[in-house]
């Protein structure tokens, strides 16, 4: 048996998501830092990004004052953008959750009886009509909350973006430092608004499920289902529209007006900035939620159903949320690895640093995962699980960082096949596209192997929990 009680866990877990929003906010007001003056555009945006107390002369003033103006535009657009992609969202989310609560609700010919639980014969479950609401419910939480994080991380990268390019004046450091902080303002808003609605949805479903964790937890499963559905929009309708973009700035910029590249005077080069923050970054950020909350909904769902769910061990059913917390806690300590005691002087340290901070938060997720299973559970069979999907995950991104830096033989070889014509070029790079799957591949089955042999379905959920802890 664990060491945790239930009334700590039920305490830990809220804890660790608040400190983690409270921690993106405090990287918001650094960021936030570089000073700014209170002119507004004729539009009246405040975001102006001019410095009063630096500019000494005109010609450098004017072009502080261009760099504002296409960070508004980029800005404005973004929110323009996402806006009229969520009000059509709106409307496919309303939509689904009504075939999702008429399909589920008639499993059973819209019943209102419970019925006797497939896993737990003791017990009796509560109606299909109930878990059609409930899984409802969920669905439009997970939807809603999957849009939140893609906005506010689209939010921060049009704010940090313009004062990111005017602290790269005063060297390679400081630029850093603040794109990783706003990077970091996304990453933990987006961990920690998850882990808490999940948490707070459960133990709100709970209070009518009772003793029907089976039901309760496939219930919840609609959390995950409605983060990944936002995500699939999010991502591809951002994608879509940034490449569109992109090819028509090409077309009409560089070839029918002899624009130079990415030049601000041609609209369909700010359209495509947009497209980059709503696809790459906005989108980005629902994926990744819709990644998180499936392997978080799908591992509690495989608990309920074990032993932890029919002896209704809390604590124990709550290990996901638990290494979420751990995760939380640990990248805050990483965070300040990059941002205060590691210093950047040149362009050549930012990519050793960034590989620095993967194992740092790796090795330390480690050591969070054997005090959270200690803790929690009666054996260590999950620490296993996890770590083995948590070391992967190192693999697989240290492997993908070899394949795409052009620090490294396999671009730089790349690179000089374009010496000899395109065609040499596509063959090479599809060649090597294709051998750069090889480790990662070897990676996952390995993971999904020893995950298997520890704690079966359950231990391969965990190890794909693992891979996203850090």
């Amino acid at each position: 048996m664990g060491l945790m009680g239930d009334a700590v866990t039920q305490l830990v877990i809220p804890v660790a998501a608040i400190v983690g929003i409270g921690f993106a906010l405090l990287q918001w007001v650094l960021v936030s830092r570089v000073k700014v003056s209170a002119e507004n555009d004729k539009k009246g945006y405040s975001d102006s990004l001019i410095e009063d107390d630096e500019e000494e002369n005109s010609q450098e003033h004017d072009v502080v004052a261009k760099c504002a103006e296409i960070q508004n535009a980029i800005s404005v657009g973004a929110t323009s953008f996402l806006f009229t992609e969520y009000k059509y969202l709106g409307i496919f989310m309303g939509a689904f959750a009504v075939l999702m609560f008429l399909f589920l609700g008639s499993v059973n010919g819209f019943s209102t009886k419970s019925e006797q639980c497939t896993y737990n014969k003791e017990i009796m479950c509560k109606p299909a009509l109930a878990n059609a609401f409930f899984s409802t419910i969920a669905f439009l939480l997970g939807g809603i909350t999957s849009t939140v994080s893609g906005f506010l991380g689209m939010k921060i990268a049009t704010y940090a973006n313009a004062r990111t390019t005017l602290e790269a004046r005063k060297g390679v450091g400081k630029a850093f430092i603040t794109a990783f902080r706003s990077g970091a303002v996304m990453g933990f808003l987006l961990a920690a608004n998850g882990l808490l609605v999940l948490f707070l949805t459960i133990n709100v479903f709970k209070a009518y499920y009772g003793d029907d964790w089976e039901g309760l937890y496939e219930s919840i499963t609609g959390y995950g289902l409605g983060g990944s559905s936002m995500a699939l929009f999010g991502r591809v309708g951002g994608g879509i529209y940034t490449k569109a973009a992109d090819v028509g700035a090409d077309l009409v910029g560089k070839v029918e007006r002899n624009i130079p590249e990415d030049d601000p005077r041609n609209p369909a080069v700010i359209a495509d900035n947009v497209g980059d923050n709503v696809g790459d970054i906005a989108g980005m950020g629902s994926d990744l939620f819709g990644s998180y909350a499936e392997s978080s909904c799908a591992a509690l769902f495989v608990a309920s159903i074990s032993s932890f769910g029919t002896t209704h061990n809390f604590t124990a059913m709550s290990y996901p949320l638990l290494v979420s917390s751990m995760g939380i806690v640990v990248c805050l300590v990483t965070t300040l690895f990059a941002t205060d005691m590691f210093e950047i002087k040149n362009v050549r340290d930012i990519e050793p640093s960034l590989k620095r901070q993967l194992l740092i938060s790796t090795v330390l997720m480690t050591v969070g995962i054997a005090m959270v299973t200690l803790l929690a559970l009666p054996s260590e069979h999950l620490f296993f699980c996890v770590s083995i999907g948590l070391w992967a995950g190192l693999v697989i991104g240290y492997t993908t960082e070899y394949y795409t830096s052009n620090a490294y033989s396999p671009v730089q070889d790349v690179a000089d096949s374009c010496r000899t014509g395109a065609a040499t070029n596509v063959i090479f790079g599809l060649a090597l596209g294709y051998k750069s799957v090889i480790i990662p591949i070897f990676a996952i089955a390995l993971a999904i192997y020893v995950s298997f042999s520890f704690a079966a379905m359950y231990g391969i959920a965990m190890a794909a929990l693992g891979m996203l802890s850090t």
